[in-house]
């Protein structure tokens, strides 16, 4: 990528400390004195549930381009050059449309209203008892049913300048897969010069309900579908505990420390040095990586660093920054060669990494977990970034 004269830095700041809620930058400059600028762009995909889809293009001059579906404001793709500048789509998905439709499995969806599991699909709220729909054996999983992941959002706006802007929104109606309360929900995405996308989630509700949002994106920076898989990346992720689980996934309520054990990412680390480690009880219970770790930094009211992401053959780089106080680490334990995604690659455990910010798992019936509650007048606003760069 193009380097400039301070203004990775300038620009990342900018973005932590308002772009992902909407503000945008305006008279940055490259070095050379050539004004930036990132295009954002739109084209038909198809249709869904007899509504039109579409497909939009954000992309910098540095070789960073991103594709949204308006089904499912889904991140379609991330693209970025390597260390020899060679491109590469590092987002596990499909190429079509139809099978996004055809064969969910939340490749690059937004999840809502609730990302993660909720124990047997059940919460309570103002003592009122709720009953989601099971879509994850005895759990409700990234909203259950119906979820935000499986209709199609309105583009409100797009807009190129020094910062691409994609706005969608959505309606849940009361009683929507289960939730109380009407929510109006809007998805940002945003892309720099620097390779920072941000994805800001916000949502306001006309009565107490239960928020917790977040983009289920599953990376392989050495390339979607290449064969050495994703096992290889070095992971950091600054956090002294994680959230133990039960054999259904669902959260213990214990914040265990890592130190010592295989979930200790602190100073970074291969993810294959531990995910086939069965010595560990939460290992074989995750069939490899599926937990949540309590995030050193906490609720912040600006985006920082969740998660550090690095291969080393390719020199790619993803940083995660969210303002949310935990993020789940999965490996894909669930692909198992039944899914045929891009380019007709047969994606398999350990082809992908998810990291996806968000609140605790099963939060509703945890007291001693941050609380995912909504209230009217008191908007629910979750900013995150992927950071896309390169190591040479």
């Amino acid at each position: 990528m193009r380097k400039v004269v301070d203004l990775k830095t300038a620009l990342s700041y900018a973005l932590a400390f308002g772009l992902a809620s909407g503000t945008a930058l305006s008279g940055t400059v490259l070095a050379s004195g050539t004004a930036m600028a990132a295009e954002a762009t739109r084209t038909p995909a198809g249709s869904a549930d007899g509504a039109a889809v579409e497909t939009i293009t954000l992309s910098n001059a540095s070789g960073v381009s991103a594709k949204i579906l308006s089904y499912g404001a889904t991140l379609q793709s991330l693209s970025g050059p390597d260390k020899d500048g060679k491109t590469a789509d590092v987002l596990l998905g499909y190429d079509d449309l139809k099978d996004y439709v055809d064969h969910p499995n939340f490749f690059g969806v937004t999840v809502g209203r609730y990302a993660n599991r909720i124990a047997g699909g059940k919460f309570s709220l103002d003592g009122k008892a709720y009953q989601l729909p099971l879509n994850d054996k005895v759990n409700s999983l990234h909203g259950g049913g119906k979820g935000f992941d499986k209709q199609v959002w309105k583009i409100v706006s797009i807009k190129s300048g020094p910062t691409a802007t994609a706005v969608l929104s959505l309606t849940s109606p009361d009683g929507d897969s289960g939730y109380p309360g009407k929510l109006d929900v809007t998805v940002t995405y945003t892309l720099d010069e620097a390779g920072n996308l941000g994805i800001a989630f916000d949502a306001k509700t006309d009565k107490p309900t239960i928020v917790n949002m977040t983009n289920h994106a599953i990376f392989n920076l050495q390339g979607e579908g290449s064969p050495d898989g994703a096992l290889g990346h070095v992971l950091t992720i600054p956090a002294k505990a994680y959230t133990p689980v039960d054999a259904n996934l669902i959260p213990t309520g214990e914040l265990k420390p890592v130190e010592g054990s295989v979930f200790d990412f602190r100073n970074g680390r291969r993810v294959a040095d531990g995910i086939r480690d069965g010595r560990d009880p939460q290992i074989v219970a995750g069939r490899g990586y599926d937990h949540n770790w309590a995030l050193d930094k906490g609720l912040t009211k600006k985006p920082e660093l969740a998660a550090r992401l690095e291969d080393p053959a390719s020199g790619r780089v993803l940083e995660v920054l969210t303002t949310e106080p935990g993020v789940q680490f999965y490996t894909g334990n669930f692909l198992d060669g039944t899914f045929i995604g891009k380019s007709s690659h047969v994606y398999r455990m350990g082809d992908g990494i998810a990291l996806e910010p968000q609140k605790f798992p099963d939060s509703p019936n945890k007291p001693s977990f941050l609380s995912a509650r909504v209230d009217p007048g008191k908007p629910y606003h979750h900013a995150m970034v992927y950071r896309l760069s390169v190591k040479r």
